[in-house]
C-alpha cells in the first residue's frame, strides 16, 4: 500500500486548490488560512504525511489538527479531500486560474464567472480583447491591459517546477550530510544553482568523490526520503523525494573534482563566457577536465581554485558567476570581498506575538541572544499595536533589557496606505527606535509615488520588502525602482533585503543598483517564529549575488554606528 499513497506534493496541492475555491467563494477566512498553512506544512514535511495520517499521528505536525488530518486520510483512500471534490462540480476548473492574474483577486474572479458568465481563460481574454471588462465595476482600460499582458507570458506551470531556494536548502544539506558520513564518500558538495543561491531551483545537485562510487550510488538512492529513482547508472544516480523534489548526484574521480564541481555550478552563462575565453587561447573546457587543443594534453584538477588558476582568474565564489562582469573582475584581481553571514550584529525587521508572529517577544529575544546578535529590533505591526498595546509591549521590552545580554530595540513596521500616509501618528512614531515602512495592500495603486511619500517622513528609517513580490504567488509591483534609490539617498533612507524565502526582495538586479548608487542595505529576517531568524542565510546569499561588500550591508555596524548612518534624530522632533 507504501506505493500507492499520494506523495506531500500531491497532498498539498489539493489543500491549496480547496482553499482556492473556498475563497472563490468568500468563505470563512479562518478556515482558508489553516488549509494554506496546512498545505505548506504538508509540502515542506520529508517524510509521507499520508502515512502519518494513516497511523493517527499527522496531528503532531505544526497547523495539522484533527480535521485536515481526517482530509488527508480521505485523499488516500478515495483519491481526493471529499469537500474538493464537491466545490469543484460548482466552480469551473479554469476560474481558479484568473485569481493568478494582476488585479484580479477573488471576489473579482467570482464576479467575471458570475455576473459575466467567463469561466475559461480563452474567454476571458476575448473578453479583455473586446473591452467588456471595464463593464464590471473596478476593472478599467488598464486592468484589460495587464491581463492581455499576462496572459501572453508563458506559463510557469511549462517544464520541471521550481522549489524555493529556502525549502531546497536544507533537504540539500541534509543529503549531503547522510552522503559525507557513508564510508565510501570522500567530498560531497552542492552545486547547480542552490550552490548559487538562486531564489528557485529546479534539481537539486549534489557532486561527490568516492573509494568505491557504485556504494556510494547505491546508498544515495536507498535514502529513507527517496520514493523514486529515476535514473541509476555507474556514475550518476537521479531520485525523486516526498515532496517532488529531483535530486540529481554525480560521483567523479578525486583528480577531477573540481572540474565538475566549477562545471555543475553553473551558471550556463557563466561557463559559456569561460569556455569561450579559453577557446581564443587554445584551450577547451568541459566538465571532465581543460584540454590544450593543440597537444591533445588533458588537465583535471581535484578543486575549483586550481581550475580558475589554471586559466588565469581568481577563484570566483558561487554567487558571481553569473557573467555579469565577474570573469573581467577575477582575471584583473578585483572581485569584491563580499559581505558573509556572520558580519551581521543584528536583524532589524522582526515580528512576535504582539502583531501576526507565532513566537513571543522574549523567545525571539532568546534565539537572538543564540545567534550572538548585539541588537534586536522588534518591528511588530503598527495596526496590531492600538489601543494601549504598544505601551505595553513597550513595558515588556524595558523589563526584559536588562536581563539580556544585547539592545533590545523599539522599532514598528508601519503600513503606507494608498495615499502615501502612514497608519501611526508622529507622535507614536518618534518613541520608536527604528521605523520600517511597507506596502502591504493596493499592490497595483501607485506603489512608486507612495513609498517616495513615505521616505520623505523624518521618521521612516527602512523601506520594507519593496516590490511586494511572493515569487510564484504574486508578481512584482510595477514600482519605478531607480526613482526610489535617487529619493533614498536624498532622504536617508535605508532599503532591506527581505531574507524570507519567497520574497528575496530587493532582488539581486536592484540591490545592486543600489549598491552601485552608493545606498547601503540592510539585510533583515522579517522573522515571524523563532526558526525563521535563520532566513537571514538567504538575505546574505541574495546580497552576495548583488556583488555587497561587508561596508554595503548597514546591520553589519554596531547599533552606535548605525544610528550615525541614519536620519538625524534633530529632524525627528
Amino acid at each position: 500500500m507504501g506505493d500507492a499513497l499520494p506523495r506531500n506534493a500531491e497532498l498539498a496541492a489539493q489543500f491549496d486548490l480547496l482553499a482556492d475555491l473556498m475563497e472563490l467563494e468568500g468563505e470563512d477566512g479562518f478556515r482558508i488560512g489553516a488549509y494554506r498553512r496546512a498545505a505548506a506544512q504538508i509540502r515542506e514535511t520529508p517524510s509521507s504525511v499520508a502515512k502519518l495520517a494513516l497511523e493517527g499521528r499527522a496531528k503532531e505536525l505544526q497547523g495539522i489538527g484533527k480535521t485536515i488530518e481526517e482530509k488527508i486520510v480521505e485523499v488516500t483512500r478515495d483519491g481526493e479531500i471529499h469537500a474538493l471534490s464537491k466545490r469543484k462540480a460548482v466552480v469551473p476548473a479554469e476560474v481558479t486560474s484568473f485569481m493568478r492574474l494582476p488585479g484580479l483577486g477573488p471576489k473579482t474572479a467570482r464576479r467575471l464567472w458570475k455576473e459575466l458568465g467567463i469561466t475559461t481563460v480563452e474567454q476571458l481574454r476575448a473578453a479583455a480583447e473586446a473591452q467588456q471588462l471595464r463593464t464590471l465595476g473596478g476593472l478599467g482600460p488598464k486592468s484589460e491591459e495587464k491581463i492581455l499582458e499576462a496572459l501572453a507570458k508563458p506559463q510557469a506551470a511549462e517544464g520541471p517546477r521550481r522549489v524555493l531556494l529556502g525549502n531546497a536548502l536544507p533537504r540539500l544539506r541534509a543529503t549531503v550530510e547522510a552522503l559525507a558520513a557513508h564510508p565510501a564518500a570522500d567530498k560531497v558538495s552542492i552545486a547547480g544553482s542552490a550552490r548559487r543561491f538562486r531564489e528557485t531551483v529546479r534539481d537539486l545537485d549534489v557532486i561527490a568523490t568516492a573509494s568505491d562510487p557504485k556504494a556510494l550510488l547505491d546508498a544515495f538512492c536507498a535514502l529513507p526520503w527517496v520514493v523514486e529513482v529515476a535514473a541509476h547508472g555507474p556514475t550518476k544516480a537521479t531520485v525523486v523525494s516526498q515532496e517532488g523534489f529531483r535530486f540529481d548526484l554525480r560521483v567523479v574521480p578525486p583528480e577531477s573534482y573540481g572540474n565538475l564541481l566549477q562545471h555543475f555550478t553553473g551558471s550556463k552563462a557563466h561557463n559559456v563566457a569561460l569556455r569561450e575565453a579559453a577557446v581564443r587561447r587554445g584551450l577547451s573546457v568541459s566538465e571532465y577536465g581543460i584540454t590544450e587543443v593543440e597537444s591533445g594534453t588533458v588537465h583535471t584538477f581535484a578543486t575549483e581554485e586550481e581550475v580558475y588558476a589554471f586559466l588565469g582568474y581568481a577563484w570566483i565564489a558561487p554567487e558571481l558567476r553569473e557573467d555579469l562582469g565577474e570573469l573581467d573582475a577575477a582575471r584583473r584581481g578585483e572581485l569584491p570581498r563580499l559581505v558573509e553571514l556572520a558580519d551581521l550584529r543584528g536583524d532589524m525587521h522582526t515580528h512576535t506575538t504582539w502583531s501576526d508572529g507565532k513566537d513571543t517577544l522574549e523567545a525571539m529575544v532568546a534565539r537572538a541572544v543564540e545567534k550572538g546578535y548585539e541588537y534586536y529590533v522588534v518591528s511588530d505591526h503598527s495596526q496590531r499595536l492600538r489601543d494601549g498595546r504598544l505601551e505595553q509591549q513597550d513595558a515588556e521590552i524595558d523589563a526584559l533589557s536588562g536581563r539580556v545580554p544585547l539592545r533590545i530595540l523599539k522599532g514598528v513596521e508601519v503600513n503606507i496606505r494608498a495615499n502615501g500616509e502612514l497608519d501611526m501618528s508622529d507622535d507614536e512614531l518618534e518613541t520608536r527606535d527604528w521605523v520600517v515602512a511597507s506596502v502591504h495592500h493596493g499592490f497595483d495603486n501607485s506603489p512608486t509615488e507612495r513609498v517616495l511619500a513615505a521616505m520623505e517622513s523624518p521618521y521612516v528609517d527602512c523601506i520594507g520588502h519593496l516590490t511586494s513580490r511572493r515569487i510564484g504567488k504574486r508578481a512584482p509591483t510595477e514600482i519605478d525602482v531607480e526613482r526610489v534609490i535617487e529619493k533614498a539617498l536624498e532622504t536617508g533612507t535605508f532599503l532591506e533585503i527581505n531574507s524570507q524565502p519567497d520574497r528575496l526582495d530587493l532582488t539581486d538586479v536592484h540591490a545592486r543598483a543600489a549598491r552601485e548608487a552608493g545606498l547601503k542595505l540592510l539585510v533583515d529576517s522579517d522573522g515571524h517564529q523563532l526558526a525563521a531568524l535563520d532566513y537571514v542565510e538567504l538575505g546574505i546569499g541574495q546580497a552576495r549575488r548583488a556583488w555587497l561588500t561587508k561596508d554595503d550591508v548597514l546591520n553589519t555596524r554596531t547599533w552606535k554606528q548605525v544610528e550615525r548612518l541614519r536620519k538625524r534624530r534633530a529632524a525627528r522632533t
